[in-house]
């Protein structure tokens, strides 16, 4: 492994679909990942991308965490949110000195690998595109979605530059920002929507579009918002999130526009349901809810914010995952 490798540490949706892109487009890239029979297929056969935004395989090296020897430069972060600080427990030793994890994840991962490897080798990133591991080797990409890098600061670094290249060999659309915490954030209040619609066996977009429980939904983004309000965070639009219309002060109307745009986003897509309503439905395994969407209500509590329906959202969750409820409209209906 050269120093220009791209290290893809979890080959699974994301980091699958964006280190194949890097592979197409000439990067030299290992791929890292726990999952045996997907590392096995992908340096067998191959990584398989299908889908609507195109159909293609590369040849790649996919090992397991354990067999990562060399020094690493540049990681893309791509495991769930709760593996994060032990996968950066591997990584720190291997990471040079002015190497750098670019966290591929939805939630506040950023904290964690900053508070293991330092602020200075930590870059943060927002991914918005829909994919799943259909089979090992076979990864869905849905559609493309707002794809943002940047530094931690703010600043604009030879670096964050560089990391932006490269997601732009993914999506050419990608955009350097000096304020990837209020995507961070705007995201999170997303997400808190997109955990409430796997309480159901229906679509992102049945969910969003239902009348009766979009209340609910507007005030899980509202609770979002307000927190990020609190920590003096400036919360950036995506693909229909508008974090004005979720705002404690904005007109329902307004809430109601954006839903209605994020219904048209998830119906574009070829990925009807989330992540998290695939860990529940059919890989039958815990989600990201402790270590992505409780965060809201813990710093909630720090900043005097009451989250309430967050709250709610996280018992509910877990009640699936532990088999108490099934997923289903009545089990959404118990956040109204």
């Amino acid at each position: 492994m050269n120093s220009d490798t791209i290290v893809i540490w979890g080959a699974g949706a994301m980091g699958g679909s964006i280190g194949a892109w890097l592979v197409r487009a000439g990067q030299p890239v290992l791929f890292v990942d726990t999952d045996e029979q997907h590392a096995r297929v992908i340096r067998d056969s191959g990584l398989k991308i299908i889908g609507p935004v195109d159909e293609f395989s590369v040849n790649a090296d996919c090992v397991h965490p354990s067999d990562v020897t060399s020094e690493i430069t540049t990681v893309f972060l791509a495991v769930k949110a709760h593996h994060t600080e032990e996968s950066v427990q591997a990584i720190e030793p291997l990471l040079a000195c002015d190497g750098v994890v670019v966290s591929i994840q939805n939630g506040l991962n950023e904290l964690v690998i900053a508070a293991a490897v330092g602020d200075d080798r930590t870059i943060g990133s927002f991914v918005n595109f829909g994919a799943d591991v259909l089979h090992p080797g076979v990864v869905m990409r849905g559609n493309r979605g707002t794809v943002v890098v940047g530094e931690l600061d703010g600043a604009r670094t030879d670096r964050v530059e560089e990391v932006h290249r490269l997601l732009s060999l993914f999506e050419p659309k990608a955009q350097l920002t000096d304020n990837i915490w209020g995507y961070l954030w705007g995201k999170l209040a997303y997400g808190s929507m997109l955990f409430a619609t796997a309480l159901t066996a229906a679509s992102i977009a049945d969910v969003l579009a239902s009348p009766k429980h979009r209340p609910a939904l507007i005030g899980l983004a509202r609770e979002a918002m307000a927190v990020a309000a609190s920590r003096g965070v400036r919360p950036e639009a995506f693909d229909g999130f508008d974090p004005g219309a979720f705002a404690p002060e904005a007109s329902s109307v307004a809430a109601t526009e954006s839903l209605d745009a994020l219904v048209r986003f998830n119906r574009a897509s070829a990925k009807s349901h989330s992540g998290v309503w695939r860990d529940l439905a059919v890989r039958k395994r815990r989600t990201e809810v402790d270590a992505q969407i409780a965060p809201i209500d813990s710093i909630g509590a720090e900043s005097g914010v009451p989250t309430p329906l967050t709250r709610r959202l996280v018992e509910l969750v877990h009640d699936v995952e532990e088999g108490r409820r099934d997923q289903s409209w009545e089990t959404l209906d118990q956040l109204i």
